[in-house]
């Protein structure tokens, strides 16, 4: 998922520097939001490792 975001924000910069508005600014608001989920899942994913990990631990 994280390679999409950056693929729709490398596709963001390139209509952005040659001038497409509409692209860049669709392009942008799919990054941000992939960005958004991949950052949500990875925190949860952290922070259910870390229960699991001091539940076999102890």
């Amino acid at each position: 998922m994280l390679k999409w975001a950056a693929i729709f924000l490398l596709i963001a910069i390139v209509a952005g520097i040659f001038g497409f508005t509409g692209v860049e600014e669709a392009s942008a608001t799919i990054a941000k939001v992939l960005f958004g989920i991949f950052m949500v899942l990875f925190l949860g994913a952290v922070i259910v490792g870390l229960a699991i990990g001091r539940g076999l631990t102890s």
